[in-house]
């Protein structure tokens, strides 16, 4: 039996879907990966090759909406299907889920799975988003019909798919706790006194990477040994983050940028606090990773986001936007250090009982038919 995962970004594989390729593997099942550049001679290829995988080239560009490339991707990934003959199919973030849906149903697998790991720059903002939001909606609506099943990775997102009728009433779906995190490999370790905040995520607006950056300049004005720390890259993306916005913060002291990591654990050994300050999720990474690692966190009332935090248990949910409700959060650390402790030990027993990357794939497995 084989299984083919279709993915939008070749390095994002290992990290995201490491744990459930195997899981599938266990089951007896032989996994195929598909991506742009995920070739047998790149650094994830590699690995992957070494695990057992066997991983194919697409012509998918992530982002862009040029018909003729997406048509040429689609017949990139109708080819491969017909070349393979997978049992089952699952695709997820945009353009795999709406192009490899398709090509599941076109070639006729018989088991064919959507991952909606969240909405992205297209389901944000007004303007010229709108119109770009209700292209993407005609697009998933369409590709979603050609799935047995759709996974959310939380309710906010299944409920606007639900109430936009991009996802029809018959249609079966199932929210799973995010991609999960795999607990033992993020020990609990304790935070230096020093009043430390971190974010890291790629530098997009939508991320709440200015927001942060507001609230760390007023709090460093007030209190000039704290740090406020960002760790990520700007992105090929309409929404990402100037390279000049992010000299002047790092210029004037605002931010310590650390720039992209492959390794965040030390990362967040250093700091105190997490903050993603994002506008909507599916389920954060990188919030459960800092939980997993006994961090107090400050995140928005958002989609995806607030899954996270138990209010005043683990953590702060604030305002969309707000960067007065980020500086109130992040105050009350700064003032009552021992706060971050107590947080801190309550994220990690949540992320253990609800993130645990074991318990969310052995959900996901079950409810593909995969015992």
């Amino acid at each position: 039996m084989k299984f083919l995962l279709i993915a939008g970004f070749a390095e994002s594989i290992l990290q995201f879907r490491g744990p459930l390729i195997l899981s599938l593997q266990k089951k007896g099942l032989e996994v195929h990966v598909a991506a742009p550049q995920l070739t047998s001679n790149s650094p994830v290829g590699s690995r992957l090759m070494e695990l057992g995988v066997v991983v194919h080239d697409i012509p998918l560009r992530r982002t862009g909406m040029n018909p003729f490339a997406d048509f040429y991707a689609l017949w990139g990934l109708l080819c491969l299907m017909c070349d393979i003959s997978p049992d089952y199919v699952m695709s997820y973030t945009v353009k795999p889920v709406i192009y490899g849906s398709i090509a599941a149903f076109l070639t006729r697998v018989p088991r064919r799975f959507a991952l909606i790991t969240g909405l992205g720059y297209a389901f944000q903002g007004e303007g010229q988003r709108r119109l770009l939001r209700l292209v993407v909606e005609g697009m998933y609506r369409q590709a979603l019909r050609c799935v047995n099943h759709v996974f959310f990775q939380n309710p906010d997102d299944e409920a606007l798919f639900r109430a936009r009728r991009i996802l029809a009433g018959e249609q079966k779906s199932v929210v799973v706790n995010g991609s999960g995190i795999d607990i033992a490999e993020f020990s609990v370790v304790t935070p230096s006194a020093q009043p430390n905040f971190l974010l890291i995520a790629r530098l997009l607006g939508d991320k709440g990477v200015r927001e942060y950056a507001g609230a760390a300049a007023i709090l460093k004005s007030k209190y000039p040994g704290s740090k406020f720390v960002l760790v990520g890259w700007i992105d090929d993306n309409p929404d990402a983050i100037r390279k000049e916005e992010l000299e002047q913060w790092v210029a004037a002291g605002t931010l310590t940028y650390l720039g992209r990591m492959n390794d965040v654990r030390p990362a967040i050994a250093e700091a105190g606090v997490y903050v993603l300050p994002s506008y909507r999720e599916g389920t954060p990474r990188t919030v459960l990773e800092a939980m997993a690692m006994g961090r107090a966190i400050v995140t928005t009332d958002a989609p995806g986001c607030r899954e996270t935090v138990a209010e005043g248990e683990n953590g702060f949910l604030v305002p969309v936007k707000s960067v007065d409700g980020l500086v109130s959060a992040m105050e009350r650390f700064i003032l009552e250090p021992k706060l971050a402790l107590a947080m801190g030990k309550r994220s990690r027993e949540i992320a253990c009982e609800k993130f645990d990357v074991n318990k969310v794939n052995a959900a996901m497995l079950a409810e593909m038919g995969i015992a």
